[in-house]
Parts: C-alpha cells; structure tokens; sequence
C-alpha cells in the first residue's frame, strides 16, 4: 500500500497499473502529479492489515491531501490478491471521503 500511495505522490502511472490487478484495472488511468489541480498529497497513516487466507488481504488506510486550498481525508478499505508470481495486487476498495 505505501508503494502505491508514493506512485500516486509522483504520479507514476506505470507502477500503478502494474500493481493493479488486470481484471479490475481500469482502461485509462490519469494520475497528473503536476497538473496545477492535481491535489497534494500530506500523508498515509495504515489502520489496519487483514490477511484473510494466503492469496486475499484486506488493508485499510487514511491518505490526507490539499485540493484547491482545502483539506481532505480519504479513507479507503482495500482489497488485494497474491498472484501465481507471488505479487500483491490491487483489486478494488470501499472509499469515504471527508
């Protein structure tokens, strides 16, 4: 997770989708770290890790931004799957923002 947290830092897009698990990796991808409303990332903070069985884990996070002068707090919890290659995927999350 704090891989993929520096990768939306630098807007690496790459590193993303290659972390990102194909079935549910989205065809288009724009992470523009220097886009001038490009928010600007303050910190992670990981509140939970999960292991479920040996190929699914859960983690939950709080990522803190500045968007346009105002503050905000994305809370996501995070699904992953351990690939044949032994990699952590990404899957998909359940997001609340603040």
């Amino acid at each position: 997770m704090r891989s993929r947290y520096t990768a939306f830092v630098l807007g690496r897009t790459d590193y993303l989708r290659a972390t990102w698990d194909p079935a549910t990796r989205p065809v288009d991808l724009d992470v523009n770290a220097d886009a001038p409303d490009a928010p600007r990332w303050l910190g992670l903070q990981i509140r939970r890790f999960e292991s479920q069985d040996e190929h699914h884990a859960i983690v939950e996070f709080v990522a803190r931004y500045k968007q346009a002068g105002r503050a905000y707090r994305l809370h996501e919890v995070s699904r992953f799957v351990c690939d044949d290659d032994k990699r952590w995927r990404y899957i998909d999350g359940d997001v609340s923002e603040h």
